[in-house]
């Protein structure tokens, strides 16, 4: 069995004293989109940044984090991204003021950095998978609607060749085309290799997309399995995907 992209093992973060994440254990395999769901306040963003070591600084972890089997315990956060991971935040955090393609273009910093001399390499990737970034890519990203901010972000992350993608919440805040459009560009970014950890308040679109998925309720890992049968679990339905039986 190959090793896990990323493997999670006995996870607590606590904010002084409240405890946000009560050891939680959680996979993603090569090739894998996987999901965490669950209500506001479960959890699952602190889970992210706790992965990434984006927390702040009053938050304490403790736990067993590995990804592509290194433990990243005491590993900064720009060491994980030069490692092979890399995280889009759920306020997307891009430079306004900035071209769309500068905006790219630092998102492979550390790879220029480190001089890999095929730094911008992902250019064209990322506007192969993104058309409408590369129609803007002079305008400053401000300019964007909320929509190609979020492609903008995503493409972003990708420059930097990640091993391992985590999204927070990538459909907050967009009208429900523009939602279903990310998500199908969610579904091509897998076909790139890359894996994928999907935090997501939608349950219904993310359960569409995803490969395996983790039910998070108040730091706990309440129901885990295959995406399809988490979709169809009666508990689930009933609190995260409302009347309708099964994932349209």
């Amino acid at each position: 069995m190959s090793t896990p992209v990323l493997e999670v093992r006995d996870l607590h973060v606590a904010y002084g004293k409240v405890e946000a994440l009560h050891g939680a254990n959680l996979t993603v395999g090569a090739g894998q989109i996987v999901t965490v769901i669950g209500p506001n306040g479960a959890g699952k963003s602190t889970m992210l940044n706790a992965i990434a070591d984006a927390m702040p600084a009053s938050g304490a972890l403790r736990g067993d984090i590995q990804l592509l089997g290194h433990d990243m315990r005491g590993v900064p956060i720009e060491a994980r991204v030069a490692r092979g991971m890399s995280l889009v935040p759920e306020k997307r955090e891009l430079f306004s003021s900035m071209t769309v393609e500068d905006n790219l273009r630092l998102g492979a910093y550390r790879r220029y950095r480190a001089g890999d001399k095929n730094h911008a390499d992902q250019l064209d990737v990322v506007f192969g998978l993104f058309p409408r970034l590369k129609e803007r890519r002079r305008q400053e990203a401000g300019t964007l609607s909320g929509g190609e901010r979020q492609m903008l972000a995503i493409g972003r992350a990708l420059m930097a060749k990640p091993q391992l993608l985590m999204l927070d919440e990538p459909s907050l805040g967009l009208a429900p085309l523009i939602v279903k459009e990310i998500f199908h560009i969610i579904v091509s970014l897998k076909q790139t290799g890359v894996a994928i950890l999907l935090v997501e308040q939608n349950a219904r679109a993310a359960l569409q997309v995803a490969d395996y998925a983790y039910v998070l309720e108040t730091g706990d890992i309440a129901l885990e399995g295959p995406a399809s049968d988490l979709a169809n679990d009666p508990k689930v339905i009933d609190t995260y995907l409302g009347l309708t039986k099964k994932v349209a």
